[in-house]
């Protein structure tokens, strides 16, 4: 793996990076050079050519302390020296290239022949032929110009599908780049701490320059390749590079070398940016990514393909040998294997892992129904369509032939063929009108206009999926700090030298022994990256900078009156021996301090509960130590921490512990030695207040059908206090409140392995769980969906913002991560961010999801009303007139209104209120509803009498000339532009009828909310107008007269009128109506189509579908595919290998490697169990979870809540490696560049 890396990157390097930086004595070549270097290799170089990481300061100009002097010269010196941290996005597809895409659609290639053929014939004329001798239907034409006319019906249709092909390609070119909008704008809101002149300043990920000091902590995903300068406890995910999921130390001496793209894990430190954008190892492989030919790869994919199809093959015949043979031995034992939710995985014959065969998550499920509506319209479409043709020839060969009884004349060929020719476009136009395919077009405008408007409630919407899926959530399980409450802690109470303060005591009442080691305690024992600012605005709050735990005790010690950045000066970060940084297990910091005479002092802070029982002194009011027993623990916790945790406040205890020089040097890994015979200081209780509008939306919530659960990693008071603030919990309920020990008792078996019918007891109940750790977090998620206990699969979202919620935000239906307190890491594992951290702005994705499924369901029964209308009246007008009523140009017009425009229209309604008042619609809700389908046939049902009753006594009713029966190139006819201009009218009217799918009455409510619609609605019939009145020969109309445009807007208005019936008729009186736009279950997927997906995480409804009805070559397939391919390059924006057609994802580094391969690691035992290490006093942890994890996945204090995570979590090895060696994880770049290469 490390050779292949390497001869990839210097391929990269030579493509790149012959310049070199003349100012500086140290070429791009060089640094790329020794970036390739892995581990001690790197550390030797360094000492070799440099001497120490200080020499490689000098050499690039910079300080390892105070970092770039920040002037523009010097900045600008290095962007032209050693390039920019940007790597140059692939070019979106020109205006023209969407408009030749468009052209692809075969039903509009269709028209386009056929349109040509009848411009070709219409302008042939025989000059030897009369007409009349070829049958009624052709002569009977009074004005030879009328003849001569026949050219402008083609030229229409062709000016028609210039139309289509120009407003399709503008609405690709529009999404493509709105979409790109939203990229840039996640990437502007990327930012890194870097030391320029001393300072450590928030800067653009793209404005970091090669010298630069970053300060990179627990949760970065480092954003360039650099050099540690200084590290404490610091790990790093390299598998999005390696394939190696196991955690890699960095420090000095082993491996200071840090790539971009990788994710710091724990610890924090300080690194020398060495390399950026195109010239970074991410950089590298990117380039070659874009430079590898496209069509080799295609070639090379379907041998794959192929490949994996026949080895899939032969596995399948395999596996049914081996149940047969299983199903005989097995018999009874079967049971006890599948009846347990156990997740050990048989190997392989050559020692793979086989991928266990669970429940995947499903996508875009609003799309998978969508797209198998349309395919079965389109089938009825093309049905009707064929049968019209059919008829239409049938019906003209025998009236011409036999009841006329004319022979066959070659001269009349033209002629016949210029029939079969209309009749052809006639079919033609049938199947144009009856496939929908403006549903795919309703589906992006309506998602994309919902995330325009849901930046605004701060929600940032990575994949678009999310947005329909939050419509259907069931239940949300949240974080407690940040989430539910304001994130501003304070300390409020304070246990200090023996005596409970209710309130932080003044100075002087505090001994001054206890005051010294408290303020040291804080001061060092406190990230150096959290500080407390001046207020923005005078009289305004002090600003809390970094983690809020630790700053409510910086401003603890400034309410004491002392100044802990004094602390800070006398004892700078590079000072401090050693750093015990908070994860998960530990649930607590500690930093050591070394001695002028060789001894040494430790500062730990932590979980009250935790760390008292590590004290076996504590400070007296005196500021002497006196001994601190069993008993005098349990009543400082009964006495202090119960009740502080009751009022709802964290509560963390202060100590130190001082290493005598005569004890010699202490073992620093032994950490259980290390951390015990401490002295308690003080514990204190931090107020964390509920956000004013959380208790509202948390009701909201509960009436709209969604259950509220808090995971928190807090004490169990404190848990329970707050949810009661919230309303979570009321009292009198019967709801569970656990503590993450107590639900892994309940869940799990004699082998302590997860049982699914265990989980199933629990969680229907269960509304709070405390001490939780991010394991339990996504134990729960997955158990709640995975249950079977309710009717309706549940659909969960889940908040985090630590690195550890990684696996439970991607385990989830929606993953929310926070903006502001959340990690790198826990943002690339979601799917929405909450800029504003707010439990709030989550109900608001909720109505916008709910929305975008009801303005898909308004354009449905809209647009299904039109198709089946004009359907039937072409198919009805063409058999019994042997000629549409609706000509192809103006099938192409109403078409053009149902579609585009009313997608427009009716998929850009604001979300109300009322969208709260009703329960989740579940995945299995068919998309049209008894209530719509009662809608539809009613409205088709007055459609069809009207147009019919205009069509065969609509002369001798408004007394005109009747128009059926008109010869080939007869002029248009006022009773068929009456015909024409009623059936527009009317649909306009019913497209205000759409609004409402639910029954309700009132048709006009909240109507001017949406100016959209108004305008478009007002636009259609201005153009109606223009159309009738001048639109002449191309469009078949005459202008009509003021009354027959009244009678024409009456009956329109006639469906308005007709709807109030519709809406009394009980709908379940109407016994025989059906639903209809049901979604593929996943138990329905054949196990053929299963088995390709083997690969796939998730099942793509959407694209399942597709592949389905591509046996059509029905209209609208392509176009359906189009829109597809465009939301899924938003969907895929973060994953830059999942195709071509993602190129705003290759824009910023930050983006490499977004979706880091998290996966629980199969053999459950592994990961040990939350609080069992904190047993009575400090014995050994338990023999069960004795095995500590190989590579556990710490959390520290980032996620403002420095008692929130609590265990690490797997992140389990790729699923490729094979016995012989590592080979590149499937997601990894490496593994993308052997294919392509």
């Amino acid at each position: 793996m490390a050779n292949n890396s390497f001869r990839v990157s210097k391929r990269g390097g030579r493509a790149e990076a012959n310049h070199s930086a003349p100012e500086f004595s140290v070429s791009v070549k060089e640094l790329q050079a020794l970036m390739e270097l892995k581990g001690s290799e790197g550390a030797a170089h360094i000492q070799e050519v440099y001497g120490d990481v200080g020499g490689l300061c000098a050499k690039l100009r910079t300080s390892p302390v105070n970092g770039l002097d920040g002037t523009a010269e010097d900045l600008q010196r290095r962007r032209e020296g050693f390039g920019q941290n940007h790597i140059p996005p692939k070019k979106p597809k020109t205006f023209l290239h969407l408009v030749w895409e468009a052209l692809q659609d075969v039903t509009l290639i269709i028209l386009e022949v056929a349109a040509i053929i009848s411009l070709s014939l219409s302008l042939y004329n025989p000059p030897d032929t009369r007409r009349e001798n070829c049958g009624r239907a052709a002569g009977g034409v009074e004005d030879e110009g009328e003849a001569e006319a026949g050219w402008i019906e083609g030229a229409a249709i062709l000016l028609s599908v210039v139309c289509v092909v120009l407003v399709t390609a503008f609405n690709d070119w529009s999404k493509e780049k709105q979409f790109r909008g939203l990229q840039s704008r996640i990437e502007q809101e990327q930012r890194f701490s870097v030391v320029r002149g001393g300072q450590l300043v928030l800067v653009l990920v793209s404005e970091i320059l090669v010298g630069d000091v970053a300060q990179v902590k627990y949760g970065d995903l480092l954003p360039a390749d650099g050099v540690l300068i200084q590290g404490n406890d610091l790990k790093v995910d390299e598998s999005s590079l390696t394939g190696e999921s196991d955690h890699v130390k960095k420090t000095l001496d082993k491996d200071p070398m840090l790539l971009s793209g990788t994710h710091v894990m724990e610890g924090s430190g300080k690194m020398l940016v060495t390399a950026v954008g195109v010239n970074s190892q991410t950089g590298i492989i990117f380039t070659l990514l874009g430079a590898a030919d496209q069509e080799e790869d295609d070639e090379e994919e379907k041998e794959k393909k192929e490949k994996k199809k026949e080895e899939k093959k032969k596995e399948r015949e395999r596996k049914k040998k081996e149940k047969k043979d299983k199903s005989k031995k097995e018999g009874k034992g079967k049971k006890g294997k599948d009846g347990v939710a156990v997740e050990m995985q048989p190997l392989n014959d050559d020692g793979e892992k086989k991928k266990p065969n669970l429940p995947k998550k499903e996508k875009s499920v609003l799309q998978g129904k969508l797209t198998k509506l349309a395919v079965q319209i389109g089938k009825a479409g093309l049905f009707m369509s064929g049968i019209t043709v059919v008829i239409l020839i049938t019906l003209f060969a025998v009236d011409t032939f036999w009841v006329q009884g004319l022979p066959w004349v070659s001269e009349c060929v033209p002629v016949y063929i210029q029939f079969f020719v209309k009749f052809f476009i006639i079919g033609v136009t049938v199947l144009v009108v009856a496939v929908p395919e403006g549903l795919p077009l309703a589906v992006t405008i309506s998602l994309a206009y919902s995330v325009k408007k849901m930046m605004k409630d701060n929600n940032l919407v990575r994949h678009l999926d999310a947005c329909e899926t939050m419509g259907n959530a069931t239940a949300i399980c949240s974080d407690k700090t940040g989430t539910l409450t304001m994130n501003r802690m304070t300390v409020v109470q304070a246990y200090l030298g023996g005596r409970h303060y209710r309130k932080v005591p003044e100075p002087d009442l505090v001994p001054a022994r206890l005051l010294d080691l408290l303020l040291m305690g804080i001061g060092v024992n406190c990230a150096y990256t959290t500080k407390i600012m001046a207020p923005e605005k005078e009289g305004g709050l002090p600003r809390q900078i970094g983690n809020k735990t630790e700053c409510a005790l910086l401003g603890f010690s400034l309410d004491l009156k002392r100044d802990y950045q004094a602390v800070r000066n006398l004892i700078p970060e590079e000072r401090l021996f050693k750093v015990y940084t908070f994860n998960s297990v530990r649930k607590s910091m500690s930093t050591v301090l070394k001695n002028a005479d060789g001894g040494y002092q430790m500062f730990s802070k932590g979980a009250s509960e935790i760390l008292l029982k590590k004290c076996c002194k504590i400070l007296t009011a005196s500021g002497e130590a006196k001994a601190f027993k069993a008993q005098d623990r349990e009543e400082v916790m009964e006495q202090v921490v119960e009740p502080m945790a009751s009022e709802g406040l964290r509560t963390i205890c202060l100590a130190y512990r001082d290493f005598p020089p005569a004890d010699g040097e202490p073992d620093w890994d032994n950490e259980a030695d290390i951390l015990s015979a401490l002295t308690c200081v003080c514990v204190v209780g931090i107020e964390d207040p509920v956000r004013p509008e959380v208790p509202d939306a948390i009701r909201k919530c509960q009436r709209a059908g969604i259950t509220v659960r808090m995971v928190t990693g807090d004490n169990i008071n404190t848990a329970r206090a707050i949810a009661l603030k919230c309303g979570i919990l009321n009292p009198g309920d019967d709801f569970l409140c656990m503590e993450g020990r107590e639900f892994n008792r309940r869940i799990r078996n004699e082998l302590n392995e997860i049982e699914q019918e265990r989980i199933d007891k629990v969680w229907p109940k269960l509304r709070v769980l405390a001490r939780s750790s991010p394991t339990d977090k996504h134990t729960l998620v997955k158990g709640i969906i995975d249950s079977t206990v309710l009717e309706q699969r549940q659909v969960v979202a889940v908040t985090g913002d630590g690195t550890n919620d990684g696996p439970a935000l991607k385990k989830a239906d929606v993953g929310f991560a926070m903006g502001i307190a959340g990690t790198d890491v826990a943002k690339e594992a979601s799917d929405i961010i909450l800029t504003d951290d707010n439990f709030s702005s989550i109900v608001k994705a909720v109505m916008w999801g709910r929305n975008v499924y009801d303005s898909i369901s308004k354009f449905l029964q809209f647009q299904l009303t039109v198709n089946v209308v004009a359907v039937i009246v072409a198919f009805t007008g063409a058999c019994i007139t042997q000629d549409s009523p609706l000509k192809a140009v103006q099938m192409l017009w109403v078409n053009l209104i149902m579609d585009t425009l009313a997608s427009l229209a009716l998929a850009t309604e604001p979300p109300t209120e009322a969208l709260l008042l009703r329960k989740p619609y579940g995945r299995n809700k068919p998309l049209i509803s008894r209530t719509m389908m009662k809608n539809i046939l009613g409205h088709g049902v007055y459609q069809l009498i009207t147009i019919f009753t205009l069509l065969f006594a609509g002369e001798r009713l408004l007394d005109i000339d009747c128009g059926r029966n008109a010869p080939l190139h007869a002029p248009p006819s006022e009773h068929y532009t009456i015909v024409f201009n009623t059936f527009v009218l009317m649909q306009l009217f019913n497209e205000i009828n759409a609004r409402k799918i639910h029954g309700e009455r009132n048709v006009f409510d909240g109507v001017f909310n949406n100016p959209i619609f108004c305008s478009i609605v007002l636009s259609t019939f201005v153009i109606q107008f223009v159309i009738v009145q001048f639109g002449g020969k191309p469009f078949s109309c005459v202008s009509l007269s003021m009354e027959q445009w009244l009678w024409c807007v009456f009956l329109g208005f006639g469906s308005l009128l007709w709807g109030q019936v519709v809406s009394t008729i009980p709908t379940s009186r109407l016994k025989f109506l059906k639903t209809a736009g049901h979604g593929t279950q996943q138990e329905e997927i054949p196990e053929e189509e299963l088995d390709e997906m083997d690969d796939l995480d998730e099942i793509d409804h959407a694209e399942m579908e597709l592949r389905r009805g591509q046996v059509l070559w029905c209209r609208g397939l392509n176009r359906i595919q189009t829109q597809i391919r465009v939301v899924n390059a938003f969907r895929d924006t973060m994953s830059p290998y999942e195709g071509l057609e993602t190129p705003e994802s290759r824009s910023s580094i930050h983006n490499f490697m977004t979706h880091p391969e998290f996966r629980i690691e199969d053999s459950e035992p592994h990961i040990p169990l939350i609080d069992d290490n904190v047993g009575d006093d400090d014995d050994a942890p338990t023999k069960r979870n004795s095995v500590a994890p190989p590579h556990s996945l710490a959390s520290p204090n980032q996620n403002n809540n420095a008692l929130e995570r609590i265990h690490p979590l797997h992140l389990g090895a790729p699923p490729h490696s094979s016995s012989s060696g590592p080979s590149p994880c499937p997601g990894s770049p490496l593994h993308s560049l052997e294919t392509s290469l």
